[in-house]
């Protein structure tokens, strides 16, 4: 063989080496980075909306604080309540939900063009977003309930 091919074949052979060896590190980095920083919940969102007189009632919650606004479009009424919550609430109410379960649950079909109420969760985590409408049906809707009744302990009645 020449010397020209077997340089040539050299340094394609290094190449592909380090092609390889690249990619082999830094799958091993993304399993080092996934093991120390696991998903976590770090945005929850639940609110209904509908029926003939157009009420709504949003709760936002993050890792610090709860927001709610409630009312009703027809008679323009409208009220916000918000209030700081300790990590210890907030690990609560995250802890409802099991990460591993929200890209498994399905939603339902929208009711409010026939003046029904449409509820809606949001989840965002640190890797993903999650959106369910009216899930009452699926088989992991158990752990809203649960969320909702945390929740509902934490509310003030009147914007419940």
């Amino acid at each position: 063989m020449s010397t020209v091919k077997t340089a040539s074949l050299r340094i394609l052979f290094s190449a592909f080496l380090l092609l390889i060896f690249f990619c082999c590190s830094e799958k091993s980095a993304d399993n080092k980075n996934s093991s120390t920083n696991p998903e976590e919940i770090t945005f929850i969102a639940l609110s209904n909306v509908g029926g003939q007189l157009g009420s709504y009632n949003n709760i936002k919650i993050t890792q610090d604080s709860i927001h709610v606004e409630r009312g009703m479009t027809v008679n323009q009424k409208h009220s916000e309540w918000h209030q700081a919550i300790s990590p210890t609430i907030w690990k609560n109410l995250s802890f409802s939900f099991k990460i591993k379960d929200l890209s498994l649950i399905e939603s339902s079909p929208s009711i409010q063009h026939l003046d029904g109420m449409d509820e809606t969760f949001q989840i965002k985590t640190t890797k993903k977003s999650h959106v369910f409408v009216n899930s009452y049906n699926d088989k992991h809707y158990r752990q809203f309930e649960e969320f909702k009744i945390k929740i509902g302990n934490i509310i003030p009645k009147k914007y419940q």
